[in-house]
């Protein structure tokens, strides 16, 4: 199944954070994720807002944690340390219901 990163994120600084954008879009790729939403339009219903929001689609749930825990991503990571607050959850999908 694949899974999805869920993000929601309060920039504090935006220099050091778009050089942990910039870093962090190729390992992600590297690991088959794909962007379904970065920083688009969005509507809280409810609890904490945050104003930026980001989803990414991985292959697989392993695939997902295996970005997250690489050295390429934990490089980018360094950069939105102290620079963002987040939240970031790796959630895998439901399967499709059968027809």
């Amino acid at each position: 199944m694949t899974a999805l990163w869920i993000a929601h994120v309060t920039v504090t600084d935006a220099d050091a954070y778009a050089k942990y954008a910039q870093a962090a879009g190729p390992a992600i790729a590297a690991h088959g994720g794909v962007f379904l939403a970065r920083g688009g339009r969005f509507q809280q219903m409810e609890g904490n807002e945050r104003p930026r929001n980001v989803v990414a689609r991985f292959p697989s749930f392993n695939a997902a944690v295996a970005c997250y825990n690489s050295s390429a991503y934990q490089a980018a990571l360094a950069h939105a340390k102290g620079a963002s607050e987040r939240d970031l959850v790796i959630v895998e999908e439901t399967p499709p219901p059968a027809k």
